[in-house]
């Protein structure tokens, strides 16, 4: 291994991306031990108002706001991920739900799917008295550019109930861990 010393590296005037080491290397470590190269891209959306959950059918969740999305991965008009070109790779995503004003609920479960039809993970919680319920589920995913992740709930309770529309208790989330 070489080491290079110099007080200074700089881009070429009129540009404004630094590459180091273009084919060998996918992540560069500074001194204090960042990283670069993973992680991104990552976003975090919510549902932005309440939603009605219909019974027993599987429900996309709608989120349509986001507080981040580093490379504008997730659709809020489709409420999917889509993994961009040149970012295929291990990845991981999570979602949160909570279902109000619940009586004699017999189930709920968050999924995670991939490509619409493939789910992923699914998380399940039984009630058995009355009120709100939060339910989660994640999964670690290996995906290729152009997959899809999509957050869906199922609730069993008679009739349609409300998922609660905040960005604290109804969201999901996903990163890229690395290739």
């Amino acid at each position: 291994m070489s080491k290079l010393e110099t007080n200074t590296i700089d881009t070429v005037s009129g540009t404004t991306n630094l590459v180091v080491g273009s084919t060998n290397s996918s992540t560069v470590t500074f001194e204090s031990g960042a990283a670069t190269g993973h992680m991104y891209p990552s976003f975090f959306a919510y549902l932005n108002t309440t939603q009605s959950i219909s019974d027993s059918t599987d429900t996309t969740l709608q989120m349509a706001a986001e507080l981040w999305d580093t490379d504008s991965a997730f659709d809020t008009s489709t409420y999917k991920f889509t993994v961009p070109s040149g970012k295929a790779g291990k990845y991981w995503f999570y979602v949160a739900v909570q279902l109000q004003n619940l009586t004699d609920l017999d189930e709920a479960r968050a999924m995670i799917y991939k490509n619409t039809s493939t789910r992923l993970s699914a998380s399940r919680y039984f009630q058995g008295q009355n009120g709100t319920i939060n339910y989660q589920a994640g999964v670690a995913a290996n995906l290729s550019a152009g997959d899809t992740i999509e957050f869906k709930t199922r609730q069993v309770s008679g009739g349609a109930k409300n998922a609660e529309g905040t960005s604290d208790v109804t969201y999901c989330l996903g990163y890229r861990l690395g290739a």
